[in-house]
């Protein structure tokens, strides 16, 4: 999953984009709110995680901006401001969450997958899709209830395919999920993992849509 980090403290911002690509998030790390906005512009993210004293633009700014456009990516905001009038401000603005520096790790990652979960309009952590079910929080893929072993990699690819189910993902929008590994990515990764994925899973399960990009259909819902 990709996350935008608009955070200029160097040291939390580090922290945050080590932990967080822990969890095989790929994160774009910017450290002021003109950076922030021109990245929200010119890309799709998951998720925002935005601090509100930012140079050059604030992070209330940035927000309201793209609360402007019609733009509805879910936006958590993480800030040394604990007064109740900041944290009003701030959800009237447009933001989903809210959390007070300094936090705890884990209750991040938690509210990240929550807001994600909201925003896809689930209310369980786990996706389904017929007998195939993929838990983001233990990282684990079962078929019928027998464990898929993915390596991280393919698990992403996975997770981002099957949290937009029904909908064609470009290779371009699978590539930058893969940001967080590090490295340059070769020029045929996606194609690659896919192919890795279908032999696991079924060569149907993942559909190429010729000069589009790559489609897991929504499951069927059955009475």
């Amino acid at each position: 999953m990709r996350i935008l980090l608009v955070e200029d403290d160097s040291l939390l911002g580090d922290g945050l984009r080590v932990g967080l690509g822990q969890d095989d998030h790929a994160v774009d790390w910017v450290r002021d709110g003109a950076a922030a906005d021109a990245a929200l512009r010119a890309d799709r993210f998951a998720l925002v995680i935005l601090d509100l004293g930012l140079p050059r633009l604030t992070g209330l700014e940035v927000l309201r901006a793209l609360r402007g456009r019609g733009d509805t990516t879910p936006v958590l905001i993480l800030t040394a401001r604990d007064a109740v009038t900041d944290r009003i401000s701030g959800l009237d603005a447009g933001a989903d969450d809210y959390l007070v520096k300094p936090f705890d790790l884990g209750e991040l990652k938690a509210r990240i997958r929550a807001l994600v979960r909201r925003a896809a309009g689930r209310g369980s952590p786990e996706i389904r899709h017929g007998h195939l079910v993929l838990d983001p929080v233990a990282h684990a893929v079962t078929m019928s209830g027998k464990s898929i072993e993915l390596s991280r990699t393919e698990f992403a690819v996975l997770h981002e395919l099957m949290q937009n189910a029904g909908r064609v993902l470009s290779r371009e929008r699978l590539e930058a999920s893969l940001y967080g590994f590090g490295g340059e990515i070769d020029s045929n990764a996606v194609e690659v993992y896919v192919h890795r994925l279908r032999r696991k899973l079924g060569a149907g399960f993942i559909k190429t849509i010729r000069g589009v990009g790559y489609l897991v259909e929504k499951a069927v819902e059955r009475d």
